[in-house]
């Protein structure tokens, strides 16, 4: 069965002016990646957002698996 992504499953630390470190850990597996994103539309979307879409958590997901 496949885990859905939430919101819990990323931590937010204010990095500098329009610059977020987002560290994504998998729900199953417990592994963590991070990534510097300044992609600041992308941060609204979720961090700032009652209920985040799921197709912006997937990219955000993205970023910090591949930055």
């Amino acid at each position: 069965m496949k885990t859905k992504i939430s919101i819990h499953d990323f931590q937010f630390a204010f990095v500098g002016y329009g610059h977020y470190k987002v560290t994504y850990t998998s729900p199953v597996t417990r592994k963590q990646w991070s990534a510097t994103i300044d992609d600041m539309p992308l941060i609204d979307d979720t961090k700032n957002s009652d209920n985040p879409k799921r197709k912006d958590l997937e990219t955000l997901k993205r970023l910090c698996k591949n930055g």
